[in-house]
C-alpha cells in the first residue's frame, strides 16, 4: 500500500503544508487478524523507484504490528456493505463482498466537478466569461444543491463543502451510481483543477486541497457512487511527458490517496487517440505502471475520440487482449452506440480479455430537460442501445446551459436521470444480465434489440413499439410475456399475449398501450422462473 505525506494529519481542517505525519489507506477484503510492516525510505527519486531496497531507511522503517478487522456493519447502497468493486474477467464488474454485478448510470458532466470554490487553493485560470460561469471566480458553487446537504453529512473548515456534498446526495437520490471528474486539466478546457500547490508546479502536492477532495470522494463511497477519475485531457497530455519521473510520481500520489475507494475507474486520458501522441506501447506502459502500484487493481480505461473517424487499429483495437486495460469509454453518435458496443464486447471476448464496454459521451451531448424532456435519442439509442448490447452502462456529457464546464444544477437533467434509472432497474431487478448475451438475430424485426439467456429469459427492446416475434425454435416449455415501460418505469405489465410455448417463432403480441412508443418485452421460462 503506497503512502503519502499528510502534513499535520488534519490538513483538510487546518490548511497545514508542513508536519511529520504520513498516511496509508487500507481496505481489507476479509475480517480477521491483519499484520503490517512499514517501509520508510529516503533518497533520490525513491518515490518512483519500484525497488523496495532503494534509498536509505529512516525511522519508522521496519516497524510492524497487527490489528483486527471486524465484519462490516454497513447496509444499503454504502459500498462498505459490498466490498471492493472489481474487474473479474467478465463484461461487468462485481463486488468482492456481496457478489453483486454492477451496471453504471450517472453523469460525465461537469468534467471539472472538483473545481469547487471551497476547496483550498482552487483557482480558475481560464476566465468565468469563457466558461459562462455564474460566479466571477470562475469556479463551481453548486448553490442549488445546498438544500440537498443533510445534517450529519461531512464538511470541512467550519461548514464548507455543503453544496458539493449536496450535489452527490442528489445524484444518489435519483438512483445514479457513477460520476466523473478530472484530477488535472492544466492547459485543458477548464484550467481549474490540479493537485499541486500551483498551476505551474508539478512535483509539490497540495496536502489540504487533496484531503478535502478525499472527504468528498469518501462520501461518494457511502452513497454508493462509483468514481471515474480522469487523469488528463488530450490538450494537456504532453504536460508530464511520457513515462517520466514526474508522471510516475503523479500516478503514485493519486493511487496512494484515492485507490482505496471501493468503486473506482482510472481513466488514463480523455481522447488520447486523437493526435496519437501516445504510441500503443506508451499506453501499455501507463497501464502497467498503474496496475503495478494500485494494490486493488481497479479497472483502467480511456475515452476514445469519435472512433467513427479513426480506424479500429488506431483506437481500442490496438489494445485487444492486453491484460492491464479493462474498460472502454466510448464517444459516439447515438445511432452507433448499439453496434459499437456489440463490436468491442465481441472483439475483446475473442481476444481473451473481456472489456467493460461503457458509453461515456454521446455526441453532440445532452441538453436540459426543458429543451428535450423525453431525450428520445439518448433513451432509445444510447441508454437502451448500450445495455441491450451487453454494455457496462452509460454516463452523459451535457451541452447548452449547465454544460460540461458550468453545470451548477444537476436538476437541469432531472428527467434524464429518471429515464436512466428506469433502464437500470429493469436490468438489475428482472435480468440475470451477467449471464446473458446480445442476440438481435432472434427476432425478424429490423431495428429492435434482443438480450438473451437462451431457454431461461429474453429481453426485447422495441425502439418504435409494434408487434414482435421471438425465435424459440431451439427451446421447450412455457414462457410468460410481460412488458416494461422505458418512459415511466414501474412494475411489469400485461400485453395482449400472456404466455407462449417454445419450439417455434412465437408472436409476443402488442404492449399494454401506446403501441407506437418504445417498450421492452420480458419473456421468462415459467418453470425456471418459479425455481
Amino acid at each position: 500500500m503506497p503512502g503519502y505525506f499528510a502534513a499535520d494529519g488534519n490538513a483538510a481542517e487546518t490548511g497545514a503544508a508542513a508536519g511529520n505525519k504520513w498516511r496509508v489507506h487500507f481496505v481489507p477484503d476479509a475480517p480477521g487478524r491483519w499484520h503490517y510492516r512499514v517501509s520508510f525510505r529516503a533518497g533520490p527519486d525513491v518515490a518512483v523507484n519500484p525497488d523496495p531496497a532503494a534509498g536509505r531507511p529512516l525511522p519508522p522503517d521496519g516497524e510492524s504490528g497487527a490489528f483486527t478487522v471486524a465484519p462490516t456493519d454497513k447496509t444499503g447502497r454504502d459500498h462498505r456493505a459490498h466490498g471492493m468493486l472489481r474487474y473479474v474477467g467478465e463484461h461487468y464488474p462485481r463486488f468482492a463482498g456481496s457478489g453483486e454485478y454492477f451496471i453504471m448510470v450517472g453523469t460525465q458532466s461537469p468534467e471539472n466537478f472538483l473545481a469547487y470554490h471551497e476547496f483550498d487553493n482552487t483557482v480558475d485560470h481560464l476566465g468565468a466569461e469563457r466558461k459562462r460561469m455564474p460566479h466571477p471566480d470562475g469556479l463551481h458553487h453548486y448553490e442549488p444543491h445546498l438544500k440537498d446537504w443533510r445534517p450529519g453529512d461531512p464538511t470541512w473548515r467550519g461548514g464548507r463543502g455543503k453544496a458539493i456534498i449536496g450535489a452527490l446526495n442528489y445524484l444518489a437520490a435519483k438512483g445514479m451510481n457513477t460520476f466523473y471528474t478530472l484530477t488535472m486539466n492544466v492547459n485543458g478546457d477548464g484550467r481549474d483543477i490540479y493537485p499541486w500547490i500551483s498551476y505551474y508546479e508539478r512535483a509539490r502536492y497540495d496536502v489540504s486541497k487533496l484531503d478535502q477532495w478525499e472527504i468528498v470522494l469518501s462520501h461518494a463511497d457511502r452513497l454508493g457512487l462509483q468514481i471515474i477519475l480522469v487523469t488528463q485531457e488530450e490538450e494537456g497530455e504532453q504536460l508530464l511527458g511520457k513515462m517520466s519521473a514526474i508522471r510516475k510520481l503523479y500516478y503514485r500520489e493519486l493511487i496512494a490517496r484515492f485507490a482505496h475507494h471501493h468503486a473506482l475507474i482510472w481513466e488514463i486520458g480523455e481522447e488520447i487517440d486523437r493526435w496519437r501522441y501516445f504510441t500503443t506501447q506508451d499506453v501499455k506502459d501507463i497501464c502497467n505502471s498503474i496496475k503495478a502500484l494500485d494494490p486493488y487493481r481497479h479497472p483502467i480505461q480511456y475515452v476514445q475520440w469519435k472512433a467513427e473517424l479513426i480506424p479500429d487499429e488506431k483506437t481500442y483495437g490496438r489494445l485487444l487482449g492486453f491484460p492491464n486495460f479493462d474498460a472502454v469509454g466510448m464517444q459516439h453518435d447515438p445511432e452507433n452506440t448499439h453496434s459499437e458496443t456489440l463490436k468491442w464486447r465481441k472483439a475483446s471476448a475473442r481476444a481473451g480479455h473481456p472489456w467493460l464496454v461503457g458509453l461515456v459521451e454521446m455526441n453532440p451531448g445532452i441538453v436540459p430537460d426543458e429543451r428535450d424532456y423525453w431525450h428520445d435519442a439518448a433513451r432509445k439509442r444510447s441508454i437502451w442501445g448500450n445495455l441491450m448490447a451487453g454494455g457496462f452502462g452509460v454516463i452523459f456529457y451535457f451541452i447548452d446551459s449547465h454544460d460540461d464546464l458550468n453545470c451548477e444544477d444537476f436538476r437541469s437533467r432531472d428527467h434524464l436521470f429518471d429515464l436512466m434509472r428506469y433502464a437500470h432497474e429493469f436490468f438489475t431487478r428482472y435480468l440475470p444480465f451477467h449471464r446473458m448475451q446480445p442476440r438481435d438475430d432472434l427476432t425478424p424485426l429490423a431495428g429492435d434489440y434482443v438480450f438473451a439467456g437462451e431457454g431461461e429469459v429474453y429481453a426485447i427492446y422495441l425502439p418504435d413499439g409494434g408487434a414482435v416475434e421471438l425465435d424459440l425454435t431451439k427451446v421447450r416449455g412455457r414462457f410468460e410475456v410481460k412488458w416494461y415501460d422505458p418512459r415511466h418505469g414501474g412494475d411489469l405489465q400485461e400485453g395482449t399475449v400472456r404466455t407462449v410455448e417454445g419450439g417455434g417463432l412465437r408472436s409476443l403480441g402488442q404492449p399494454p398501450g401506446e403501441p407506437n412508443r418504445d417498450w421492452a418485452a420480458l419473456v421468462r421460462h415459467v418453470e425456471r422462473k418459479e425455481r
